[in-house]
């Protein structure tokens, strides 16, 4: 197992432009990728819905990026979040950075005492991290095994969820 020394932070005015690179180089290559992450996060900043924005940096260089907003429910149920995108250089990638990210966006929410947390993404991969699907709480664009939940207190919100609009973002 590799063992890498990087730090994770919030993110600083001075990353936007290398967490631009990082998400455009972490899904260059990948199948899933709508080609519009570093847009979605120049949106959610722009419009202030970027609510956690963290990086993971070694010796300097950013490496990895997570980025967390708030998800409206039709059920009017607050203080649950979408975690995404998260981006991590393909040289990282597979390096347990992605992970450490994640880890340390969900203490965030915590600390924020946030509701919950949706995340629409591999199962396999989500439920390390405690992720599972439920139908009480839905999206309805996409296959409902890859859209999982996190409670934080406990207790589902239930309703169909919408991200911000910010990720209808495309330039």
């Amino acid at each position: 197992m590799h063992q890498y020394n990087y730090t994770i932070r919030r993110e600083e005015p001075s990353d936007i432009g290398s967490i631009d690179q990082v998400t455009k180089a972490a899904f260059a290559s990948a199948a899933y990728s709508s080609g519009t992450e570093s847009f979605i996060i120049q949106a959610l900043r722009a419009n202030g819905r970027l609510s956690i924005s963290l990086v993971a940096e070694e010796q300097g260089i950013l490496i990895g990026h997570i980025a967390l907003s708030p998800v409206r429910i039709s059920s009017g149920t607050e203080g649950w979040f979408g975690l995404g995108p998260v981006s991590v250089i393909p040289s990282k990638q597979g390096s347990g950075v992605g992970s450490g990210l994640i880890r340390a966006a969900l203490d965030a929410l915590r600390e924020l005492h946030a509701a919950g947390c949706v995340v629409l993404g591999e199962p396999s991969y989500y439920g390390r991290f405690g992720f599972r699907s439920d139908a009480r709480l839905q999206y309805l664009h996409a296959p409902a095994e890859y859209f999982q939940v996190l409670s934080f207190t406990g207790k589902i919100a239930e309703g169909t969820v919408e991200y911000d609009d910010s990720f209808k973002a495309s330039a």
